[in-house]
């Protein structure tokens, strides 16, 4: 029988510390199809900060060490990071 996997999820700079987390493992389900699911998941759970944190237009997800849009697909055993946009001078 194939078992249910996991992703690891973690939160950078002011993201963490909003969210008092910097890293979560989450149980991976064919539900979770893409980041805007994960995202959706983790606001369900988490509540009104985590909405108020992860709904961010400029808010930044890399998956596997990859910048990528809310519509990339996640399977088990990724890892998604969430972070603040970078600016530079």
């Amino acid at each position: 029988m194939i078992g249910s996997g996991m992703i690891t999820i973690k939160f950078f700079s002011m993201i963490r510390e909003a969210l008092d987390t910097d890293v979560l493992e989450m149980e991976w389900a064919p539900t979770l199809r893409d980041v805007a699911a994960v995202k959706e998941q983790l606001i369900a759970q988490g509540g009104a900060i985590w909405d108020e944190v992860l709904a961010q237009d400029d808010l930044l997800v890399a998956r596997n060490h990859r910048v990528v849009l809310s519509s990339e697909p996640v399977s088990d055993g990724d890892e998604l990071a969430f972070f603040p946009p970078m600016t530079g001078g």
